[in-house]
């Protein structure tokens, strides 16, 4: 069995445990009515995403997201959360150091000892999450479960799904699948996005992701038999019904969101390992991208 396999199954304990600990975490996180700013690069850009709409459907207060590529951290926030499983990533590194005054960083981690969390007030480091294979999987949905949590916001299903994830067969209709769009809306957007990344670059599979009720408007063009169609968040049947006459399957939600991507990780190793694919080691991928100073 791969590592990725391994750090797939162990994701309730992780999300029991971040629950568990989140009143200790609970100073370094935002508090509500600061303004914050939201940083992450591939996976943890998904997860920023997805809390940011969290967070502020709970009314806790403005929070932008930012590519760490493209981050613009001289405005005038309270708090900087940076989310970077290695804390080597250059692109955080640099948006770290050029961060404005007197925004107060917290580093969301599996290393407490790395650069990202030197550059940080505050370290949150999950180092019981962290991972032997290269794609994220059970660091990323801890984290996001962490975050979940301290917003204040019902965990119960979360952790009773996630075990539903782990045992349920995997659809035909998705193994054999030759391309899959996956479909997301509100906090859901991010967890489509990261479903998307993590068959694609776990399995080299043709997938895509967008808001559900923006498909219609051009990426439907790609349904037909032998592809999918996932949402993460409930559609309209309608939606359902113009996709199902061009011959997709369609998959609507029956788990919360973050559980339905533990699905979408058991599928990522399953259509690498039917085509030869190492899923612990996908090729032109590592760990954490470090760029050389020219960039």
């Amino acid at each position: 069995m791969s590592h990725t396999s391994d750090e797939i199954a162990t994701q309730p304990e992780c999300w029991e445990r971040a629950v568990r600990e989140m009143p200790r975490h609970a100073p370094a996180l935002p508090a509500p009515g600061e303004r914050v700013a939201v940083i992450g690069c591939g996976t943890s850009l998904f997860m920023a995403q997805s809390y940011a709409r969290l967070r502020e459907g709970a009314g806790h207060g403005a929070t932008d997201i930012y590519p760490a590529s493209e981050a613009k951290l001289l405005r005038p926030y309270d708090r900087i959360l940076a989310l970077s499983r290695s804390g080597t990533t250059t692109e955080v590194l640099s948006a770290l150091k050029g961060a404005g005054a007197p925004a107060r960083i917290t580093t969301v981690t599996a290393v407490a000892d790395s650069p990202a969390a030197a550059l940080a007030h505050d370290v949150i480091c999950l180092d019981y999450a962290d991972e032997r294979s290269v794609v994220q999987t059970r660091f990323p949905t801890t984290e996001l479960m962490l975050l979940r949590a301290h917003l204040g916001l019902p965990t119960a299903r979360a952790l009773a799904d996630v075990t539903t994830a782990l045992t349920m067969p995997l659809p035909g209709g998705l193994t054999r699948a030759g391309q899959i769009t996956f479909l997301g809306a509100d906090w859901s957007m991010g967890v489509a996005h990261e479903a998307a990344l993590k068959v694609r670059g776990a399995a080299a599979h043709w997938t895509e992701s967008y808001s559900a009720m923006e498909y219609r408007h051009g990426p439907m063009a790609v349904a037909r038999r032998g592809r999918a169609v996932w949402s993460l968040s409930p559609v309209p049947d309608s939606l359902v019904r113009r996709v199902a006459a061009t011959g997709a399957y369609v998959r609507r939600p029956r788990l919360d969101p973050l559980a339905e991507l533990v699905l979408a990780q058991r599928l990522a190793v399953r259509l690498a390992e039917n085509t030869g694919r190492d899923p612990d080691r996908p090729a032109h991928l590592a760990r954490s991208v470090i760029l050389d100073p020219l960039g």
